[in-house]
């Protein structure tokens, strides 16, 4: 078993066990104390959870500066006086995220009875109850589970050693990747954050198998204590606080030179130009009352799905940034929609992959239908909407 979560909690004392058995047993769960009587165990879905409380603040291998999570959870985690220590068997169960998974509702089932927030050990992130509600409920985003960090390790225009913190608590390595610039890193961000997911769920690549990707690219994933043997000129004390063993992603021929890797990815940070926003805009508007009224008489059963894309304000370092976000369309209550997000906001977390959003309808500037999954051209979503255009 290995500690992955703490919550952190004011009281100095635990609940009684006895008063925790209500909110945990179900018919799909069991509860158990533990021997000694200092924690229980929860066990559903083929995983098992074990809690332990303590006072012992905790503070081997947490490193403050490193620590992420909104202000107010940062001043609470000061504040605790009380930590239930979260523990599951990382990689069992029918799939990776499962144990984990159970982890967090353990937490979220506790974070009802008390007031706290949830250390993530692995990642070094703080979550609160809210998060820890959205992380439940709302589709899979790696960015919740695992942190990602950029250290200068040796001079030049691609000084960057990129790894990542917090998959572990899926059962494999933290992945790692060298010789980046400043301009890199976006599109690093989001490799890394794909190939974290596929891990994450137990579908990446094995060690040393040379990987295609759809772009016509290919890597390998090595062991650290191997890949790192070809490094030139970064100094051993740049590993230090770092002693875990990586994944490193390097060429087919073993080599740190990935930027063909990382083309495809900076592409899409590449701004749409004004013109084209303006134009998906105006021609959205024009469409929008054939659109609303095809969305209005579709069919249960009908292979439609309806999209829209509108501006959503997010905060990455602290600036408001306006990104562009797809959501497709549940309902229509008169001058707005209310949708579910098909992609989570590129920068933060702010707007989340599967979570509802009303948006008003005259700030919508692109509009898109697909069928049976395939989404449709232009002039094909012209020739659905033309029978809806009044005469």
């Amino acid at each position: 078993m290995k500690e992955v979560y703490v919550l952190a909690v004011e009281s100095s004392a635990p609940i009684p066990l006895e008063e925790l058995r209500p909110a945990f047993e179900s018919e799909d769960v069991r509860f158990a104390m533990l021997e000694g009587g200092n924690g229980f165990s929860v066990h559903a879905e083929g995983t098992q959870v074990e809690v332990r409380f303590d006072t012992q603040r905790p503070t081997k291998g947490v490193d403050p500066r490193l620590l992420t999570g909104s202000e107010e959870a940062q001043k609470a985690f000061q504040r605790t006086q009380g930590y239930y220590w979260l523990s599951v068997e990382p990689g069992s169960g029918p799939q990776p995220t499962v144990p984990v998974f159970e982890a967090l509702w353990c937490a979220r089932t506790l974070m009802e009875q008390t007031q706290g927030v949830l250390l993530d050990l692995t990642a070094y992130k703080l979550h609160d109850v809210a998060d820890v509600v959205e992380i439940t409920e709302l589709d899979f985003d790696i960015r919740d589970h695992v942190n990602l960090h950029a250290v200068a390790a040796i001079e030049g225009d691609t000084p960057l050693w990129v790894h990542s913190h917090g998959m572990e608590k899926f059962g494999t390595r933290d992945l790692e990747i060298f010789h980046l610039g400043e301009e890199d890193l976006l599109a690093a961000e989001m490799f890394l954050h794909e190939l974290c997911t596929d891990m994450a769920f137990g579908q990446g690549p094995g060690a040393r198998k040379e990987v295609h990707t759809s772009e016509g690219q290919s890597f390998r994933l090595v062991p650290s204590e191997e890949a790192r043997v070809n490094l030139l000129g970064v100094p051993l004390e740049t590993f230090e606080g770092h002693e875990a063993l990586f994944l490193s992603v390097v060429s087919p021929l073993g080599r740190h030179n990935t930027a063909e890797l990382l083309r495809p990815y900076r592409e899409r940070f590449v701004p749409e130009p004004e013109e084209r926003t303006e134009s998906l805009r105006l021609e959205a508007q024009a469409l929008l009352p054939a659109f609303k009224a095809r969305f209005g008489r579709k069919g249960l059963m009908e292979p439609l799905t309806f999209l829209v894309r509108a501006p959503f304000e997010t905060h990455p370092e602290g600036q408001a940034v306006e990104e562009n976000l797809w959501l497709e369309v549940v309902a229509w209550e008169e001058g707005t929609v209310v949708g579910k997000l098909v992609d989570g906001a590129v920068h933060t977390t702010e707007w989340r992959k599967g979570a509802h959003v009303e948006v008003d309808e005259e700030h919508i500037n692109a509009l898109a239908i697909s069928h049976e999954g395939r989404t449709l051209d232009e002039e094909e979503i012209r020739a659905l909407l033309i029978a809806e255009r009044p005469m």
